[in-house]
């Protein structure tokens, strides 16, 4: 026993040693303790107080003698309060207080009874044994298990601290056996107690008898009517409850749930009914039949799987999206000439606004399917998944399955929006939950934990959005087969203005194609000088804006249609919000225009270099990564030791510090494929030769001077075109990916393939008629690189 245990004093309430003790606590202090000792030894000093009325007792509001004892098991009730049960251990004096914040400890010494039994003993004890079992007979409500726990117990001390937990005495009488410390004179105490109680039982009978007597036939006749009354009550709930069991069966019936599910849906139905309607297990039991039966484990709807229209639907709803529609189509097609296949699982990738979500709902529609639709993104617990485990208060299954129970067919489309934005903590990783879900070849016995039950997922067609594929784990992205969706060109964003965005806004704030219209050259400044996109989402925004100001001014008694051209944007939108300033920021030396892949698409990116007197360091600013910055190293050290080819001197190396600065140095940056354009930043300006105005580069560069190929060329190339750039300077080993560039793009676009640095120099700079930057100024310089050349 410690020399020091938390104390919690109760009201109203002595705990004696081996006896079980259930308890309420509701004081915040008391909580608090029982919290911290649940992860310790789980004992406790039980004492109680002098005055019920004192929330804070302290030393002289508490009896000084009390009971260690050890908790049990605890429960969070809804009222918040708790719920615990004791077991004394032991008698304990209380000598100080040696703690009250925040929750009560005391200096304790224990106290053990004597386990010697004297000849005067065993005749006390053989004499409260009768005297109890005499109190058990007049005592209808005790159960007749207590006479066996009365026989079995043989140490006097036990014997007694027993009976004087049972027996109804108050506080202070209670508190008195309890402080008697001598086994003798407790058992003594205990028995005059039991034969005063005793003595009110028979007199309490005798009452009673006397009573029953003097009823006459009247009084005797109203007494059973309302008795009968009484049991018709209770014969109601039965019959009530009765006609919710057979509701429940006829349920599990309709349901047609697999042989397995269903043989769990009976055996849990037949043990609710053994559970009383007041205990908390009925209610779980109840809601987890519930579950079970408005699942559609049978019910699916007919997939209408015509090609001519599914194209049609989709060329409805999306404007271009060729590969995408295309690989749709293909699917539907074998599933049509396949129906028990298992598809694979479609992942689009695309920056925001590209219709991502949209594509879901048509495909739906061509299918004739359900379409419910879950985000994912900040999903930080694994239960949100696979739901909890039924052991919890409050528990119910995971998103997967309350959407299945939503779309009310076992085969709708379910598309999980946001899978790169999963998060994972000390919950679980949520991301691992997924690889069963979206695995064909195990998802069909997909088991949530609520449930404990498999349910056949293998018949529902997923399909997964997201902006990066970066951050979505290995294993999950090995189960889809990536679709992406790069950004809209001028054209198309032009064309889905017209088709999609107009009319809709149109529609949504109350206009008609007869009060509003749109001229193109109206919709070619919006989509160039108000918004700098991949998608349409600030599009659709600005449209929206422009139709909202002319519905205040048609519902303000305005009758003129509404035509907006390019000089009326302004009066709407304010001043133009983007402009192209490339031609400003590239006609000096050391300014570069490079290509950036974000997870919102395409980025241009300058890179700016300058240089001053100092020792031959670089300085990198404008939040740029690891990687970032090693390319602008490996750079560095290229042009040292190619410094004479390319008529830079080593002194002047030496003599110089170059600064290098990526513009926007809020926003981190990181990524090899800067590593070119940093490289001709720091050559612009070591040979004050300015770089292409209208030219953009991208490329990884290496300490061979090899350019290297890198992702997302699509994308950067329709940043670019969107900026004004009209060359692009690429990686050889990237020209497989200008397929995938828009016909619109290619023919005002120049793409400039080069496998190594210098036939990048050659290019960059020779636009200006400069050969002399590529074998540089002096004669041997001249000579060395012309016999490279040669050989």
């Amino acid at each position: 026993m410690p020399d020091e245990v938390p104390l919690l004093p109760v009201k109203n309430m002595v705990a004696f040693p081996g006896t079980i003790v259930p308890l309420t606590v509701a004081r915040e202090k008391s909580q608090r303790l029982l919290d911290a000792v649940l992860i310790g030894d789980k004992l406790i000093a039980v004492v109680a107080q002098r005055n019920d009325r004192i929330e804070d007792p302290q030393i002289n509001d508490i009896y000084r003698i009390g009971t260690v004892c050890r908790v049990l098991k605890m429960l969070k009730m809804p009222d918040n309060t708790d719920s615990i049960i004791l077991h004394g251990v032991c008698r304990v004096g209380i000598e100080e207080l040696t703690q009250s914040q925040p929750f009560w400890k005391a200096k304790i010494h224990a106290a053990f009874d004597s386990p010697e039994i004297t000849p005067e003993i065993n005749a006390l004890m053989h004499d409260i044994r009768d005297v109890a079992a005499k109190v058990i007979e007049h005592s209808p409500n005790v159960p007749d298990e207590a006479q066996m726990i009365l026989n079995n117990i043989e140490e006097p001390g036990k014997l007694a601290d027993f009976l004087a937990a049972n027996i109804s005495l108050g506080l202070i009488h209670r508190q008195e056996l309890l402080e008697t410390f001598d086994v003798k004179g407790r058992l003594i105490k205990v028995d005059a107690a039991l034969r005063s109680h005793l003595e009110v039982l028979e007199l309490s009978d005798k009452l009673q008898s006397r009573v029953r007597d003097q009823i006459d036939e009247h009084q005797r006749e109203y007494y059973l009517r309302e008795q009968l009354k009484a049991i018709r009550t209770e014969l109601g709930q039965d019959e009530s409850r009765s006609g919710e069991i057979q509701k429940l069966e006829l349920k599990i019936k309709q349901a047609k749930m697999p042989a397995p599910v269903e043989t769990e849906a009976i055996h849990e139905l037949e043990r609710l009914n053994n559970i009383s309607q007041g205990s908390p297990e009925y209610s779980v039991a109840h809601d987890y039949i519930e579950w079970l039966c408005e699942l559609p484990w049978s019910i699916h709807t007919d997939d209408r799987l015509d090609i001519r229209k599914a194209k049609k639907i989709l060329d409805e709803d999306h404007y271009g999206l060729a590969k995408v529609k295309r690989r749709i189509l293909e699917f539907l097609a074998v599933r049509k000439l396949k129906p028990t296949g298992k598809g694979p699982i479609l992942c689009f990738v695309g920056p925001p606004g590209t219709g991502k979500t949209s594509l879901g709902r048509s495909i739906a529609r061509a299918m004739g399917r359900n379409f419910i639709r879950m985000s994912v993104g900040g999903v930080r617990d694994e239960a949100d998944i696979r739901g909890h485990r039924r052991t919890y208060i409050g528990s119910m299954p995971g998103r997967i399955i309350q959407e299945i129970k939503k779309a009310k067919s076992n085969n709708p489309v379910f598309m999980l929006d946001e899978v790169d934005k999963i998060g994972n903590d000390f919950r679980g990783d949520p991301a691992s939950a997924l690889l069963e879900v979206l695995d064909p070849q195990q998802n069909d016995t997909f088991t949530d934990h609520y449930l404990s039950v498999p349910f056949d997922l293998s018949k529902v067609l997923f399909i997964t959005t997201a902006n990066y594929m970066d951050p979505i784990p290995i294993a999950l992205r090995d189960r889809m087969e990536v679709l992406e969706l790069s950004g809209y060109t001028h054209g198309e964003k032009l064309a889905i203005a017209k088709a999609y965005l107009i009319p809709r806004q149109i529609d949504e704030n109350g206009l008609t194609r007869k009060i509003l219209a749109f001229a193109d050259d109206a919709l070619d400044l919006i989509i160039s000088s108000y918004t700098r996109e991949a998608g349409v989402r600030n599009l659709e925004r600005e449209i929206g804006s422009i139709c909202r100001a002319c519905a205040a001014l048609y519902a303000a008694g305005s009758k003129r249609k509404f035509v907006i051209h390019a000089k009326d944007v302004h009066q709407y939108l304010g001043p133009v919000r983007f402009e192209s300033e490339v031609a400003q920021r590239t006609s000096m030396p050391g300014v570069v225009t490079a290509l950036a892949f974000t997870p919102t698409g395409g980025e241009i990116l300058f890179v700016e270099a300058t240089k001053m007197p100092g020792n031959g360091n670089l300085i990198l600013t404008g939040q740029v990564g690891d990687v970032m910055k090693e390319s602008a190293h490996a750079g560095f050290s290229l042009i040292r030791s190619h410094s004479e080819d390319w008529g830079i001197t080593d002194k002047s190396l030496g003599s110089l510090d170059l600064h290098i600065h990526v513009p926007a140095g809020a926003i981190p940056k990181d990524g090899p494929s800067a590593g070119v354009a940093m490289l001709i930043a720091m050559l612009s300006i070591l040979t004050d030769r300015p770089v292409s105005h209208d030219l953009a580069m991208t490329g990884e560069i290496t300490l061979r001077g090899l350019i290297l190929p890198v992702g997302g060329v699509k994308e950067k190339v329709l940043a670019g075109y969107r900026a004004g750039i009209r060359k692009i300077l690429i990686p050889a080993r990237n020209q497989k990916d200008l397929i995938e560039i828009p016909a619109e793009v290619k023919k005002r676009v120049k793409f400039i393939p080069v496998s190594d640095i210098r036939q990048a120099l050659r290019y960059v700079f020779n636009a200006h008629g400069d050969r002399g930057v590529l074998l540089g100024t002096s004669k041997k310089a001249k000579k060395s690189a012309k016999s490279r050349i040669t050989k």
